[in-house]
């Protein structure tokens, strides 16, 4: 089995990468992995610092020498030249993990997100569609936009395309292209779309994450912002989000590229409801002087304090739109179908994750 993964650097592509080493070694013969230089890293070291490092499962750890015979890393701008490194080898399945997350609102952010989401995408699938057996493409739960109700697993029985921000839109219409694409060209395609990721609930270390990103920003900003200024948080009180933990998600994408299915969801079964998830988080960073309102908070109506105008001007200006959100039900069947969904409680797990985050100063891995 060949296998190519993009994003393997990435807080997903990452976990996914040691899921498919662990779950498939046996009948994995090479693993391509597609990586830019980064400052003075080349491509090699950079898959070698992820499948060395501490934060690596016990799998990879005790087989690395094994693990790395099946990695062959690709120099990323020789990935829309497959001749150049695939030869006459063919691929039984393409993941392509990387996307770029940009929650901007901004006109001027459109064209960069759908160049890198959309484009990007098409580029790729034209590029390889005489070398694959079947693309796999990691969209976002998401990409349904701010619908509310009960949402399944086919987004095409969705008619409200209420985005939230450019990048919802820029991955539905890569699934729109895909599946319009994959049925022209005869070739399988699966859409796989996790929720909000959070760190490992499963995979030592517990609560660990590559990159803090979403609700992460919102705990680091309250932590390194932690004044005595009062500020009103905007929130539907019905709104929700959907935590799922990474190592979960890597270990469901590994075990369904092989299964016949079309499009999946893999989301949490239960929200973390906002109000209550945003109190936890605030409370870990030791942030009080916060009080909630269904009202918005904007130059016109004028801010409560100097913390309150730089949170509604910065990160505040890209979660709004999930803070005040319709609530969702999710109909995750299939998924427990194909891997249970852990069982914990939300706010502590929520709890937990920041702390883990804090203890490690919302440090990135620099991989």
């Amino acid at each position: 089995m060949n296998i190519l993964l993009t994003g393997a650097t990435g807080t997903l592509g990452s976990r996914v990468l040691f899921s498919l080493m662990e779950q498939r070694f046996n009948s994995l013969n090479t693993i391509y992995l597609p990586v830019r230089k980064k400052s003075h890293q080349t491509p090699k070291t950079r898959i070698l610092n992820i499948v060395n490092s501490e934060f690596a499962t016990d799998f990879i750890k005790e087989n690395l020498a094994a693990v790395v015979k099946k990695i062959k890393v690709v120099d990323a701008e020789q990935l829309l030249d497959p001749d150049s490194f695939l030869g006459n080898h063919k691929l039984d399945y393409f993941i392509h993990s990387a996307g770029f997350v940009n929650l901007s609102t901004h006109p001027e952010a459109e064209q960069e997100v759908f160049s890198q989401n959309l484009q990007f995408t098409k580029n790729i699938f034209n590029s390889y569609s005489n070398y694959i057996g079947k693309f796999v493409y990691i969209s976002t739960a998401f990409a349904s936009g701010n619908v509310g109700g009960l949402i399944g697993d086919d987004y095409s029985l969705l008619d409200n395309r209420d985005y939230r921000n450019h990048y919802e839109a820029s991955k539905h219409a890569a699934e729109k292209f895909l599946i319009k694409t994959g049925k022209e060209k005869n070739i399988p395609v699966q859409i796989l779309r996790p929720s909000v990721l959070g760190g490992n609930i499963n995979e030592p270390p517990n609560y660990f994450i590559s990159k803090y990103m979403v609700f992460y920003l919102f705990a680091k900003f309250f932590h390194n912002h932690n004044s005595k200024d009062s500020i009103r948080l905007t929130i539907e009180q019905s709104a929700g989000l959907n935590i799922i933990p990474t190592d979960y998600v890597a270990q469901v994408i590994a075990k369904v590229i092989s299964h016949d299915i079309g499009q999946l969801n893999i989301v949490n079964s239960t929200e973390t409801n906002m109000i209550k998830g945003i109190s936890r988080i605030l409370d870990v960073v030791g942030f009080s002087n916060f009080s909630f309102t269904e009202d918005p908070i904007n130059t016109t109506t004028g801010f409560a304090s100097k913390t309150e105008e730089f949170y509604y001007q910065t990160i505040g200006m890209h979660l709004l739109p999930y803070m005040t959100s319709k609530p969702n039900k999710w109909d995750t069947r299939l998924l427990e179908s194909i891997l249970p969904i852990p069982s914990y409680n939300l706010e502590d797990y929520l709890s937990k994750t920041v702390a883990f985050a804090m203890l490690h100063n919302f440090r990135n891995q620099k991989w």
